[in-house]
């Protein structure tokens, strides 16, 4: 196996990034974002965290 290392410019990074996932086919880029998504919400018993849902209640004087 031959190892391959590129140096490019921040500017070109977009690019090279679009390049890349549209070089793949669209099975392989989801099976990348589940394993993304796996990774986020991996925890030690298996349930995915919850977002906190904050309710504030603000009384304006009357104008």
């Amino acid at each position: 196996m031959e190892k391959v290392a590129r140096k490019i410019s921040l500017k070109d990074r977009r690019n090279y990034d679009l390049e890349y996932w549209l070089s793949k086919t669209p099975e392989e880029r989801i099976s990348a974002i589940e394993l993304l998504r796996q990774q986020l919400y991996e925890t030690k018993d298996g349930v995915a965290p919850r977002l906190q849902r904050v309710i504030k209640v603000i009384k304006r004087k009357p104008s």
